[in-house]
């Protein structure tokens, strides 16, 4: 078995995972199909602008970009040494050259070649003077007055000299459209001359919790009622993403309501984030909405936690179409659905290309429960062991509604599709949820 990620979500690579994708519609898909499903359904739909370099950090990339020079620009020092032409060393021979009275500083060039034979004091970066190709770093050689002495075998023809483009020539591809941009990202194009740079625009997300027990934060519990903790989650898992959060707030298991909120949601959105609503309940009603008002692709995933989950084409009032994520209403079960299929899609629709991350593969501490048949996402916490070796231990209960463990939780250990139980000292692949969260 091989496990990756795609925009940080796992892909499995097996072929026990169930047929491949089914009809349209059907009500239970694998984990795989869903993925598969979104894949193939979801194009980018965001426009482009242009912004300064230091504002697109976490932002997509809408186009390539090239660099303008060669990086390096010049063939420059690896090192605090000396320069000199390495056509003079001889094996099994030291090597002793006559200085320069000049110190080659960065930024500095130096006007006049080095003759074979002779040598010139150079610091890490300034450009090789003419005629030197190789540098022996300071340590590495003894100086006596106006010579220096390079012990046989010290170094080679041409070492610790960077040549010009060997990073980067010009017209070459720096880093590729859809890339979601890191700090790295950002200090790479600063350090070819940008200013900025062409990016996507945000993807407008609308979100909104259902049911009738839900009550804000704030307000004074009523006798049976929860607290809406999906939509704080749910926000916040969306500000590590290139979007425009719409916040649509809670709306009661009324159809009509519902059914307006969904309506005003595809006029404005791009995508559309719900969490309850999708289950068998007689008060359930979000999957028959979806399938009035657009096209129900699937509603049920063979996954533990989150197997109510639906998707799909939501038409709005106005010619707008929306790609409706209906997660469950669990609090652990919408979260772990945001990851594993939501956080991919929306990343699609906002242009982002796919980036393969490994997971990691540690030991088990204890036995996990697990039957075929379904893919399980189990909250995890890595520790040291005695012998000096990671592993993983289950992080309190693994009920879909109890969202003090996913706090808790380092990890989500990802048991397959076909995979039974585990045994203690067994490997696991994990995932780690720093980066996703």
């Amino acid at each position: 078995m091989r496990l990756s990620l795609h925009f940080g979500v796992i892909t499995t690579h097996m072929n026990d995972l169930g047929p491949s994708p089914v009809a349209r519609g059907d009500k239970q898909v694998t984990v795989r199909q869903a993925r598969q499903r979104l894949g193939e359904t979801l194009h980018a739909v965001t426009g482009v602008e242009v912004l300064p370099l230091h504002q697109t950090m976490g932002r997509i990339l809408a186009a390539d970009v090239l660099s303008p020079i060669n990086v390096p620009a010049h063939d420059n020092s690896a090192m605090d040494g000396y320069a000199f032409d390495g056509q003079a060393l001889r094996p099994n021979e030291p090597l002793i050259l006559q200085t320069h009275d000049h110190t080659v500083l960065a930024g500095k060039p130096w006007p006049q070649a080095v003759s074979t034979g002779h040598g010139v004091r150079i610091m890490t970066g300034a450009v090789m003077p003419q005629g030197a190709d190789t540098v022996v770093p300071l340590e590495l050689c003894t100086v006596q007055g106006q010579q220096v002495v390079i012990a046989a075998g010290t170094v080679r023809p041409g070492e610790n000299r960077r040549r010009a483009g060997e990073d980067l020539s010009a017209g070459s591809v720096a880093l590729r459209a859809g890339r979601l941009l890191r700090a790295a990202d950002v200090g790479l194009m600063a350090s070819l001359g940008y200013t900025q740079v062409a990016v996507r625009t945000r993807l407008r997300v609308a979100l909104f919790s259902t049911g009738d027990e839900v009550m804000a934060p704030g307000e004074a519990l009523r006798e049976g009622s929860i607290y809406d903790s999906n939509r704080y989650s749910l926000g916040a898992a969306l500000q590590r993403l290139p979007v425009e959060v719409l916040d649509l707030g809670l709306v009661p298991d009324d159809p009509q309501a519902l059914r307006e909120v969904m309506r005003q949601a595809a006029d404005q959105a791009d995508a559309v984030l719900t969490s309850g609503g999708v289950s068998a309940g007689d008060a359930d009603y979000t999957r028959d909405i979806l399938a009035a008002m657009g096209e129900v692709d699937f509603w049920k995933v063979a996954m533990r936690p989150g197997r109510p989950f639906a998707f799909g084409a939501l038409r709005g009032s106005q010619d707008h179409t929306a790609w409706l994520f209906a997660l469950p209403g669990n609090p652990v079960a919408a979260l772990v659905t945001f990851y594993i299929l939501a956080r991919d899609g929306l990343l699609q629709l906002a242009g982002a290309h796919a980036v393969e991350t490994p997971t990691l593969r540690v030991r088990s501490a204890e036995a996990i429960r697990k039957r075929p048949g379904r893919t399980e996402y189990q909250r995890g916490i890595l520790q040291r062991a005695a012998d000096g070796q990671w592993e993983v231990r289950i992080a309190g209960s693994q009920g879909a509604g109890i969202l003090r463990s996913m706090s808790e939780a380092q990890v989500l250990v990802v048991l397959d599709h076909e995979q039974g139980s585990v045994a203690a000292g067994e490997l696991v692949e994990v995932l780690l949820l720093d980066g996703l969260a």
